[in-house]
């Protein structure tokens, strides 16, 4: 019974080995536990990353202005330049005034405003450069109407030719040659043309 016994019982020695190894195990398990929490996720290298403060990228479509387009509107003892908003997605120098003038010259499409600039009328040329705007015109503008009439597409076209900028001075041609006269009445046309010379020289 004493030797059964005996055989049963561990020694001191026995305890001390397993105890280490044990603790030896349990650290390993706890540093690889530690270090792939620790690790980085692999990042996806097709996904774009911004940095902070960083703006993402933004495709303009351009900047869009609103020039006016003018009509005239009669009065009882005058007749007043009425402004139109028109909005423009400019891409290109000048492309606001120019759409400006085309819609001036395409004619009024809604309301009571009217314009006495003649049918068929089409802008050759533009160029508008050191507060200087040039407006080339085919010969149909010069058609039809008495001086009040000559007056009022002069006006349209000096006020929305400096929509964008109401202190530039506005050169008018016909067919590549300076407008000096203006119809049969022969009303003579002092050029360069501004808003504060229109109103001073040519009052509607």
């Amino acid at each position: 019974m004493k030797d059964q016994q005996g055989s049963n019982r561990i020694t001191p020695g026995v305890i001390a080995i397993v105890s280490a190894a044990v603790v030896a195990v349990g650290g390993g398990v706890a540093w690889v536990t530690s270090n792939s929490n620790n690790s980085p996720t692999p990042s996806n290298t097709s996904q774009k990353i911004t940095q902070p403060g960083q703006q993402p990228s933004i495709t303009q479509k351009g900047n869009e202005q609103a020039p006016n387009v003018y009509w005239l509107r009669p009065r009882a003892t005058s007749v007043d330049l009425v402004p139109q908003p028109l909005k423009v997605a400019s891409v290109r120098p000048n492309q606001p005034l120019e759409a400006a003038l085309q819609s001036l010259l395409a004619g009024p499409t809604e309301g009571t405003d009217s314009t006495t600039i003649p049918k068929g009328t089409k802008l050759l040329g533009l160029k508008a450069d050191n507060d200087e705007v040039h407006v080339n015109l085919s010969e149909d503008f010069t058609k039809g109407g008495g001086s009040t009439s000559m007056m009022g597409r002069v006006g349209q076209v000096v006020y929305t030719a400096t929509t964008l900028n109401p202190k530039a001075k506005v050169y008018i041609d016909v067919d590549g040659k300076p407008l000096d006269v203006l119809g049969g009445e022969g009303v003579e046309l002092q050029q360069p043309l501004t808003r504060e010379s229109f109103q001073k020289d040519y009052p509607l």
